[in-house]
């Protein structure tokens, strides 16, 4: 599911200006009435924190999108661990149009490093074990594409972008359907192009799965000692996925049950912000 840098960009284009629209509105009235027209500046954006940087192209192209003429040079890369006090990225040009673009730049950069750091966290607890690290759906409105790719930047993967790409029969609707076979089976008939999970709380709705045309089984808060009896039931005919308040303090031990996956709404729904300063260093008249 990864994207390209295009791609990304594509899909930061509408939040960029609609975030530029609430920051800047009719102008920045502090920069516009204390700044020259023609002043020019260099600045460093750098980390407060230890962590893992996503978002450089973005806040690139926040910075342009405000002012064209800026010279923009990133030292580092998405997916880089970077130190308190590293530079990440350099510019310099017209002072009205950069600081302007700062905190709009920032918060992006901020938000997706967060999600990249908090993933980096989870993928290094469950290092020496089978289990690969995935998002969900709980994402922030608007921003999935960009939260899923700064999953991947911190080493997780992505599970399902959305509800058109996969299926995964949950509780609900094997409530609505009146059994898990029922929605499995009729899940299968009307999309059979898609690869099917289905999401068990017990042992006996596990072996019911095992029957069924999935290709994996989500355990949906389960507690470890039946982790552990559902991969050694399912001797791995099927992937299994561990899903439910998945925490850092958890994820270890999870993982050494040998599940397959390992998804956390946490690392996009709840990562606390990366922070990053943007420092002017000089400045000159243009």
């Amino acid at each position: 599911m990864g994207a390209s840098t295009e791609d990304i960009l594509r899909a930061a284009a509408p939040l960029i200006e609609l975030a530029l629209a609430e920051d800047i509105g009719p102008g920045d009235a502090t920069s516009e009435a204390t700044l020259p027209a023609e002043l020019t500046v260099e600045a460093r954006i750098l980390a407060k924190a230890n962590g893992v940087v996503a978002g450089l192209p973005i806040v690139e192209a926040v910075l342009r999108r405000v002012e064209p003429r800026l010279e923009v040079t990133a030292l580092a890369r998405d997916g880089d661990q970077v130190a308190p006090g590293q530079v990440v990225m350099t510019v310099r040009g017209p002072a009205r149009g950069m600081l302007a673009a700062e905190r709009t730049a920032l918060n992006f950069l901020q938000h997706l490093s967060g999600i990249a750091t908090l993933t980096r966290a989870f993928v290094e607890a469950v290092a020496g074990t089978r289990a690969v690290i995935l998002d969900t759906r709980k994402t922030h409105p608007g921003y999935r594409v960009l939260e899923k790719y700064a999953v991947r930047m911190g080493g997780g993967q992505n599970h399902r972008m959305g509800l058109h790409d996969m299926l995964l029969v949950k509780d609900n609707h094997i409530a609505a359907a009146g059994s898990l076979t029922a929605a499995v089976r009729q899940a299968r008939a009307a999309y059979p192009q898609l690869a099917c999970e289905v999401e068990v709380k017990t042992l006996e709705e596990l072996r019911e799965a095992l029957a069924l045309d999935v290709q994996r089984i989500m355990l949906d808060n389960m507690g470890l000692e039946m982790m552990r009896a559902a991969v050694e039931e399912t001797a791995g005919r099927v992937a299994l996925e561990a899903s439910g308040n998945m925490s850092l303090a958890r994820v270890a031990a999870v993982a050494a049950t040998g599940v397959d996956f390992i998804s956390v709404g946490a690392i996009t729904h709840s990562a606390p912000a990366l922070d990053f300063s943007m420092d002017v260093e000089t400045g000159r008249a243009g």
